[in-house]
Order: C-alpha cells, then sequence, then structure tokens
C-alpha cells in the first residue's frame, strides 16, 4: 500500500537551502508527539468549521440588526464560500513553496483579521468583506491532511485523516445549536469573538508544533498565472451555478456566466500547457488519479449533500410531509448523521490503511448509493427516512469523505503534492451548490411527488459517482 508522502522539510539551513529530513517512516511521528500534531490541526479546521456552522442560526438576527430583510444576509455565507473555494488551490499550491506551516500561519492571520472586521463592522458590506477574508481559512482543509502525510507514521495516518475529515461535518450539531444559542443570548458579533480566540491559539500552536521549511522534491516558483484562471474560473462557475438556478438557465445573464466559465477554463488549460512549473500539469488532470477524484468529490457531494441538507430537510419540516419542527427536524436528521460520522471517518481511516484507500472509496459511494435509494423508495416512511439518513453518517460522513481527502493527498502529483488537494477542496462547495440546484424545483413543489423526484434525482447522481470512482487508480507500480 502506498504509504504518505515524504516528510517535511525541517527548517531552512544557512544560505536559505532546505533542509530535508530522509524519506523514513522511522522518523516521523508517532504516539504522544503525533496526537499533539493532529490535536493542532484540529485547531485549525475548527477555526473553519465554526465560522461555517455556527454563523447559520445567527443569519436573520444579522439580517435584522443592519436593518435588511432575510435575504440581505445570503452573501454572509456565500462569500465566505466563495473564498474558500479560490484560496484552496492558489494557498495549498503556494505552501509546496513556502511551506506548510507559513501557509497556515498566513491564512489564519487572514482570518483573524476578518474576524475582527465582522466584529466591529457598522455596515453589512464590511461585515461581508469580513467573511470574504474569514473564508480563506477553507484552505487549512488541505493543507491539514498534507501535513499530515508528510510528518506521520503510515500506520496513524489513515486514522488521523479520519479524524480531521470528522469535523468537515460539523460537531455532532451542537456547533449549530450553540452559534444559536450564542446569539439569542450574547448577540451574533459573540460568534465571531470565540472564532477569534480559537484562531488565536490555533495559530501560537500551529507556530510551535508544525515544522518549517519548503517540501522536498519541490522545484521552481509559484504559478500566479495559473492560480488566477483557475480562481477566475471557479468565480465563474460558482456564479453560474448560482444565478441560473435563480434567473433561469438560458437568461442571458446565466449564459454570459456560462460563457465566462468555458472561456476561463480554456484559458486555464492553454497557460498550464505552456507553464514549466503549472499550479497542475494537463497531462496530471487527464489521469485517472486525478480528474476521477475530482469528479466523484463534485457528484457524490451533489448526490449526497442535497438529500442530508436539502430535500430531506423540507421534506421533514412540511405540515404534509413529516409535520416535524425545525429543532425536531434537526435533531433527528442531522444530528445523528453528523454524530455517527465523528466515529466512522477514524474507522473509515483506519482500514483504509490496512484494506486500500480505493477500496473504501468505492464502499462509501456504493453504500451512499443504496442509502440515497431507500430514502427515495420510502420516502413516505420517516422511519424509513431517518434510517437511511443516519447511514449516510457511517458510508458518507465516514467512509467517502475520510477516503476522498486521504486520496487527494496520496495521488497528489510527485512535484505538486498540493495541488489535487486543493483543487479537491473546491470541488466541495461545487458539488454541494450544483446538488442543491437540480433538486430544488422539484421539493420546492412540496408534494409526494416532488419529494420522491428530488431524491431519485440525487440517486442518479450519486450512482454516476459510483461508477466514476471505479476509475480511481493508483500509479502504475504503486498500491493505494
Amino acid at each position: 500500500m502506498n504509504s504518505p508522502t515524504p516528510a517535511a522539510a525541517a527548517p531552512p539551513a544557512e544560505g536559505g537551502a532546505a533542509v530535508v529530513l530522509p524519506d523514513d517512516d522511522a522518523t516521523r511521528l508517532s504516539g504522544r508527539r503525533a496526537a499533539l500534531l493532529i490535536s493542532t490541526l484540529l485547531l485549525g479546521v475548527l477555526s473553519f468549521q465554526l465560522n461555517a456552522s455556527m454563523v447559520t442560526p445567527a443569519l436573520p438576527q444579522i439580517a435584522a440588526s443592519f436593518g435588511g430583510s432575510a435575504d440581505s444576509a445570503a452573501p454572509v455565507q456565500s462569500m465566505f464560500f466563495l473564498a474558500g473555494a479560490i484560496a484552496g488551490p492558489v494557498i495549498g499550491r503556494w505552501s509546496d513553496f513556502i511551506g506548510r506551516r507559513a501557509a497556515l500561519l498566513l491564512v489564519l492571520g487572514i482570518m483573524g483579521v476578518g474576524t475582527i472586521l465582522c466584529i466591529a463592522a457598522p455596515t453589512l458590506p464590511l461585515l461581508v468583506t469580513g467573511r470574504f477574508l474569514q473564508g480563506v481559512s477553507s484552505a487549512v482543509f488541505a493543507l491539514a491532511y498534507i501535513v499530515l502525510s508528510e510528518n506521520l507514521q503510515a500506520k496513524v495516518f489513515g486514522t488521523s485523516v479520519g479524524i480531521i475529515a470528522a469535523i468537515n461535518g460539523g460537531i455532532g450539531g451542537v456547533d449549530g445549536y450553540a452559534g444559536g444559542l450564542m446569539a439569542e443570548t450574547f448577540g451574533f458579533r459573540s460568534i465571531f469573538v470565540v472564532v477569534l480566540v480559537l484562531t488565536a491559539i490555533a495559530a501560537l500552536c500551529i507556530f510551535r508544533l508544525v515544522p518549517a521549511g519548503r517540501p522536498a522534491g519541490v522545484r521552481g516558483a509559484m504559478d500566479w498565472w495559473g492560480a488566477g484562471s483557475l480562481s477566475l474560473f471557479l468565480v465563474f462557475l460558482t456564479y453560474f451555478v448560482s444565478d441560473g438556478s435563480a434567473a433561469g438557465w438560458t437568461s442571458p445573464t446565466a449564459l454570459a456566466l456560462l460563457a465566462g466559465t468555458v472561456l476561463s477554463f480554456a484559458g486555464f488549460w492553454v497557460i498550464e500547457k505552456r507553464r514549466s512549473h503549472p499550479l497542475i500539469a494537463v497531462h496530471h488532470l487527464r489521469s485517472r488519479q486525478v480528474w476521477p477524484v475530482i469528479a466523484t468529490t463534485v457528484l457524490t457531494l451533489a448526490g449526497i449533500f442535497a438529500v442530508i441538507n436539502f430535500t430531506v430537510v423540507l421534506l421533514s419540516q412540511d405540515p404534509d410531509g413529516f409535520g416535524l419542527s425545525a429543532s425536531i427536524s434537526a435533531l433527528l436528521f442531522l444530528t445523528p448523521a453528523a454524530l455517527i460520522g465523528v466515529f466512522a471517518a477514524p474507522l473509515a481511516g483506519w482500514l483504509a490503511d490496512r484494506r486500500g484507500w480505493i477500496r473504501i472509496l468505492r464502499l462509501g459511494t456504493s453504500f451512499s448509493l443504496v442509502c440515497a435509494a431507500v430514502a427515495a423508495v420510502f420516502s413516505t416512511s420517516p422511519v424509513a427516512v431517518f434510517v437511511a439518513v443516519a447511514c449516510l453518517g457511517i458510508f458518507y460522513n465516514g467512509f467517502f469523505l475520510t477516503a476522498i481527502n486521504g486520496l487527494s493527498v496520496l495521488l497528489s502529483p510527485k512535484e505538486a503534492p498540493a495541488a489535487l488537494p486543493g483543487i479537491n477542496g473546491a470541488s466541495f462547495g461545487i458539488g454541494a451548490s450544483l446538488g442543491v440546484v437540480l433538486v430544488a424545483p422539484f421539493a420546492a413543489q412540496a408534494t409526494a411527488a416532488g419529494y420522491a423526484t428530488a431524491l431519485w434525482i440525487s440517486v442518479g447522481i450519486t450512482a454516476a459517482a459510483s461508477i466514476i470512482s471505479l476509475f480511481v487508480a493508483a500509479p502504475k507500480g504503486e498500491t493505494v
């Protein structure tokens, strides 16, 4: 089985040349030192996750405090996630040249500035600007996985990836509840105070515990032309999906954004073919180590995210559906999957180290497909849907999220170790948005047939993801 990528470099020696630690599993961390590193990275990813989940229930209060409608608060979240989509690939790849610790501290520093702006913002536009800066912290996930792969012994790598991946689904639903409670008791700005304190602690721990220096095997300089063109593509794609669903896919705005999406991707492709040290080489994009990973991520998120976080939420709260209140709906259909994922993800990583990462990925997508199909077939049964969504805590939150994040590190090009984790991280938001957009017209009908159709669309998308996962392959001569 393929072990994690080479160990991180030690601090630069005299003259600026990186001192590279030998690629020997014996030199990597285990035991207490590994636990300290994992805990440090957990603080970093929690800074991002709490920024995402705790703010959501406070959105109505944010809008009201600035004298706006509920819709006026939408950019508070949309700009946050847009910044994350851009920052993941760019800062992740830049870390190949400036080092993981420097990149993590840069990300947390930008997030700290954004958080201070959110605390003090006298107007909604300034608050949205702060949220955009906070969104850069999305890159911390990809950076954390890379740090683990470069510094931990192979026997603990999989479990550690699972621990980090578990946070990606929230803290068992407690974070969202705590955010709402804090907003009601102390005001929405108190959430940002908590995030700022956590960010400062995370930055201090990262400075002390994450190795410095440039990674081994990386040559050249950062491809800023490629980074710019990829960022432009992600912006156009995000707004095309958003505006197309709102204004219609054939509206002038949507068609203009589609043209921008196509042209910006073509520009990115041309630029990458001509660069001596590209963001990610074109031949890698065509390989079975890269495109199936990205496609599987987009399609699985499009299928399963919409089931858990959109269709089932609407169905459960519809008086003609399951007729539950918002709090009971969250307790029954959101919290169990999140809690189960916290325990299933480390187990999935442990199994991946022993049975193969690609095998765990395929198990995750296949059984996620089964769970989605059960929810679609028995969409009128609260018990069946509850069991199906709870099982997604095992196979989606646990197996899939752990395997796809681990594979993004293990299958990334050796000369660009952060390229695939960064691009794959951006694919999460794209897939989630796409899934909701595709099922929304049917779920919005608020009928049994409409909900069933929305669920079957998600089943079809997840089936495509399961098929695409069969194309994921290790490099020739390696086993993953």
